[in-house]
């Protein structure tokens, strides 16, 4: 094919992506027993938000009233079912009885690129719920909604680390552009994760109760560190660490 031509047809097929009103991701899980399953993530492309068709009942351990996270601003008068759990229903249901260090081969289709991977299940339910959790509904998860938009799975948490806080001080460029008081410090960004940190606990303690494996509860203790380790990060000046990679902005100030 022609190289002129073979551009024109990559473009034209993003494009096309781009005008698509939604946004979505294929994981397919392969388990070392042989079964197969696949969960499809749709998001709305303008809102972040997950398009999603609820079942007509869920089981009641996962309404607000008894699964609301000490944090949680929604009142369980108005909002029946908490909307993490009810996203992540399907995923907890079919992986309940599943161990965390199963190993699995796990392929992942976005709009843009396709990875696989062997792996851990803890470590493909991890990604996976890390584009559920912050396009649920939840509003204190609504802050890492843009992360999603370029959703990486299988990355360290040094490269969740650099991806989160670029993400962060782009969005701090915007408050700043909109008349706000930009929080170049990150303190905003820590107080954000110390309440996520409160939800992941509390999801951990109620998947316990409800006699769930491992797989999901393990899945959810790797978000709690990473959350950690943003704060960490931030907290004890590890960001020195990262100033020499980008020595060629700041080296002839005066």
């Amino acid at each position: 094919m022609n190289n002129y031509y073979g551009k024109k047809l990559i473009m034209n097929s993003n494009i096309k992506q781009m005008d698509s009103p939604e946004i979505k991701y294929i994981y397919k899980f392969k388990l070392k027993n042989g079964k197969e399953k696949d969960f499809e993530v749709r998001l709305d492309r303008n809102t972040l938000n997950m398009m999603y068709e609820p079942k007509e009942s869920y089981p009641r351990w996962t309404e607000l009233v008894s699964f609301k996270c000490p944090n949680c601003p929604l009142d369980e008068k108005t909002v029946k079912y908490c909307p993490v759990i009810t996203k992540l229903f399907d995923v907890i249901e079919f992986f309940k009885d599943s161990i965390s260090h199963e190993e699995i081969d796990l392929y992942v289709e976005s709009e843009d690129r396709t990875y696989l991977k062997k792996t851990s299940l803890q470590n493909g339910l991890n990604a996976l719920f890390g584009i559920i959790m912050p396009t649920s509904g939840c509003p204190n998860f609504d802050k890492l909604k843009p992360m999603v938009r370029f959703h990486l799975p299988f990355t360290s948490l040094e490269e969740t680390s650099f991806r989160m806080m670029s993400m962060y001080l782009l969005a701090q460029y915007f408050v700043y552009k909109n008349g706000g008081a930009p929080d170049w410090e990150f303190r905003k960004l820590v107080d954000a994760y110390n309440e996520i940190r409160i939800v992941n606990k509390n999801f951990c303690n109620k998947l316990s109760e409800i006699k769930v494996k491992d797989a999901a509860i393990n899945a959810l203790v790797t978000l709690d560190c990473f959350a950690f380790t943003i704060s960490y990060f931030i907290d004890q000046d590890k960001l020195e660490k990262m100033k020499k990679l980008f020595s060629a902005y700041y080296l002839d100030l005066k």
